[in-house]
Parts: C-alpha cells; structure tokens; sequence
C-alpha cells in the first residue's frame, strides 16, 4: 500500500469460532482502496467467512473488522445500512431473482435504495450493462442467460450501486477457461477505471495470479501467508507455496 492510499478494509486480531472449531485464529491484514486481495485456502478454512464479516452478516468472538476505517463490529442497523452501500456482493451463483429480467434486477436497488429519477436508473443500467457485455440483454430473464452472462449479470447487479469495495464469492466457479478470463478481465478493469478495492474468495489460482496485488492464504484457521504473488510463491509456509504455484 502505498503512503496516500487509504485502508479499504482492515482485520485486527479476528477470532471466530463455530462451537468448537474455529475459523479464524488472530487473523490481521489489510488491502487499500484500488487494491486486490484474492483469499486462497482449501475448503472450509474461513474464506467465505471473511466475507459475511465484512459485510457484518456475521460477527466476530473477538477483533475489529473495518471498512473504509470503520469498525462495523458492534455497528447499529441504522450506520451499518450506510456502510454496506459502500459494498457490492457477487455471489457465487449470481443470486438473480428469475422472475424479474435483467434491466428489473439492477433496477430494484438503485429504486430502493436511492433516489435516483426513472431516467438516471435508465442510465445507470445502460452504462453498467454495457460494461459487462450485456448491452443487448436487459429485457433477458436469468433462464435465458448462459453461465457465463449469468456471473456478468451478477457482477452488474454489485456495481450498479456503484461501490467502494467489491466482494466476490468464487467468481469463475464452473466456467470455463476463457470465459473466466473474461470475468478476471472486467474485474481488473473496474479496480484499475473506477479505483474499487476487490476482495475475491477463489479456487482458482490461475486467475488469481493475474488479478491480485495480494494474495492471503487461510489454512485451519490462521493466515498463513500474505504479500504478493511472488512473495507468497516464496513463502516459508508450504501450503501457501504449493496453492498458489500449483
């Protein structure tokens, strides 16, 4: 991060636990606005976890969670609704609701949550549309939409609040190699165009060598490696090593 960079979000000292097991063991990093974090780990080591915490969907035992420097732990309804507009979710499944088309899905947001007249959504919805490559398909249902232009339309449907941060839960899941090159490509070009902070939860390590300016690896609880890409291929913690050189 560099000195005028501002901290996107900060873990200090997590702790959380489910009875007995515990997900995150003293977990602390943080990533700067325009920045990427990509979360590596094998399942169940508290990835998707970070992410509900982000968005307090869940809290922690113990430690702060902070987004754009605000400890949202203990954060009433009323301050964390203003927080989470600083937020954009992609799903792994693009939660899409399949009665509504894709112009009404991106729709619903922006008229409950602004108050943006029928022409500015208009607007918002053709711009953000057309950045995804889906210009031509607001009059689609989700049924009528490949898996790839379903995981386009989900990501549009995170941006058309236009948010700070971008939260992305396994954004190439079950597609193939070019289409989630696509789907890395548009994620860059938003951080590089619009200075959005990505945190992406991921499997896939060829994507996140491309994406990432950091890359935090979780085994068993604990934050075994964080740093570069080629910090993190150094690492002295072999798990780490061998996920993202594998």
């Amino acid at each position: 991060m560099t000195a005028n960079q501002s901290i996107a979000v900060e873990f200090k000292q997590v702790m959380k636990s489910f009875g007995t097991k515990c997900v995150l063991n003293d977990v602390s990093f943080q990533i700067g606005q325009g920045q990427a974090l990509c979360l590596l780990g094998r399942s169940g080591t508290g990835k998707s976890v970070t992410l509900k915490l982000i968005m307090a969907l869940m809290r922690p035992d113990s430690g702060e969670v902070c987004v754009d420097q605000d400890n949202v732990v203990g954060m009433g309804e009323q301050r964390l609704s203003l927080v989470r507009k600083k937020l954009g979710y992609l799903f792994q499944d693009a939660a899409l609701f399949d009665s509504l088309t894709l112009y009404e899905n991106l729709a619903l947001p922006l008229s409950r949550l602004t108050k943006k007249s029928k022409d500015e959504i208009d607007d918002v919805i053709r711009r953000v549309l057309a950045d995804v490559g889906l210009g031509s398909d607001g009059a689609k249902y989700p049924s009528a939409l490949s898996g790839g232009m379903k995981k386009r339309a989900g990501l549009a449907r995170a941006l058309v609040l236009e948010p700070k941060i971008l939260l992305a839960d396994e954004p190439s899941s079950g597609l193939d190699r070019i289409t989630a090159s696509e789907i890395d490509d548009l994620l860059m070009r938003r951080k590089v165009e619009h200075g959005t902070a990505l945190i992406i939860v991921t499997h896939d390590v060829h994507g996140a060598r491309r994406v990432a300016d950091r890359i935090a690896v979780l085994d068993k609880g604990n934050l075994v490696a964080f740093g570069s890409v080629a910090e993190v291929s150094q690492s002295e913690n072999d798990v780490a090593r061998r996920l993202i050189t594998e």
